[in-house]
């Protein structure tokens, strides 16, 4: 550039008095306003529109902020950057500063994830690998702050660049808050909403420190791997199922499979012997009909056993009541373990697992007592 185009530039640039910023794209958070120089001709027009907020920064330092309206840029509504130059009697030249136009509407839909799995511990399961996803929506709602702690020099900065800062402040701070949360694996997905307004208070704090509200957070999915989710849907069903009876639905499923396959000899055998067990029982029922019909007046059979039943706690609430072998099977299939408390009618008070004489027997290990010296 020769001198005769340089001083034309100056001078296009400096007589210039209106200083605003019409936002063309969907993705600008901050637009610094350019000038030759940084110079702004004293009782030029200021413009910020709504949802914009202008800043003010001279020499390094926030000098004014000026939200939605139209100004006048003379030392009655610039006090703070009349301080700052020191000028005793206003403005009567040019003066230098950085304006920066700030967006404050609301962004929406901006997507967070977790980029690799996390591990939380679960009772029952031990360590487990999950993930998650969501949308949150923020605003600037201090633009000077923003400028300050976020921006800096940058001129044109946009919606990629803070989505990149919050992105890791986001999930950060949700796996903290899902560590502590300590639920059980199977109720994140189904407590999703209760847990994005836990994660939202969480957050916020965090956000404030550099200008920026945020204005909503959803958790839209957490995930585990597939294995895990079939074995806890087993587990969920053998936790309601009674045993007893789903070993014997599926030896009569069994049987019945077995029966109908006509063609081969396993199942012909099968079938001829299924008969052959079905003919005993009713031969073994009709011998016997005589017999108990002459007894059933001549016997009055006993009361039957009254059998022990175990409450137990879970999650610190309540269950039960299930009898011994019930007990069993939960602590088999880990719903309880030699430290859950249990209490059966005759106890003071609940005691562990492992205290209560009988139900030591589920540990294992038991130790003989030493043999009788000869």
């Amino acid at each position: 550039m020769n001198l005769f185009e340089e001083i034309k530039n100056k001078l296009s640039h400096e007589f210039i008095d209106i200083v605003e910023w019409l936002d063309n794209t969907n993705d600008t958070i901050v637009y610094r306003f350019e000038r030759y120089q940084n110079e702004i001709k004293n009782g030029a027009k200021l413009i910020v529109r709504e949802g914009q907020t202008a800043v003010f920064i001279s020499e390094g330092q926030l000098a004014d902020v000026f939200t939605p309206g139209t100004y006048t840029l003379d030392t009655k509504n610039l006090p703070i950057l009349t301080t700052l130059k020191g000028w005793k009697y206003g403005f009567n030249s040019p003066f230098k500063a950085e304006v920066y136009f700030v967006n404050t509407h609301l962004f929406t839909d901006e997507k967070w994830g977790t980029k690799n799995p996390f591990m939380l511990s679960d009772e029952r399961f031990g360590l487990v690998e999950i993930r998650a996803f969501g949308t949150y929506s923020f605003r600037i709602n201090d633009a000077g702050k923003f400028v300050v702690d976020i921006v800096g020099t940058d001129g044109h900065f946009t919606n990629y660049e803070v989505n990149e800062h919050l992105k890791s402040l986001i999930v950060t701070r949700f796996t903290d808050t899902v560590g502590e949360a300590n639920l059980p694996i199977e109720l994140y997905a189904a407590n999703a909403t209760e847990l994005s307004e836990t994660c939202k208070e969480v957050m916020q704090p965090e956000f404030d420190r550099v200008g920026i509200e945020l204005e909503k957070f959803y958790i839209e999915n957490v995930s585990m791997p597939e294995e895990l989710k079939k074995e806890i849907f087993e587990y969920s069903r053998l936790d309601k199922l009674d045993m007893t009876k789903l070993a014997q639905f599926k030896a009569a499923k069994a049987m019945e499979a077995a029966a109908k396959n006509e063609g081969g000899t396993a199942g012909a055998g099968m079938g001829m012997g299924m008969g052959f067990v079905l003919a005993q029982q009713m031969g073994g029922l009709m011998g016997q009909t005589g017999v108990q019909q002459s007894q059933q007046n001549a016997m009055v059979p006993p009361p039957m056993p009254t059998q022990v039943m175990y409450h137990y706690a879970v999650n610190n609430q309540q269950m039960g009541p299930v009898s011994l072998d019930r007990l069993k099977e939960l602590f088999a299939s880990r719903t309880i373990n030699k430290d859950s408390l249990v209490w059966k009618q005759g106890m003071a008070n609940w005691s562990s697992l492992k205290d209560v004489e009988e139900l030591k027997a589920f540990l294992g290990g038991s130790t003989p007592p030493p043999l009788p010296i000869a």
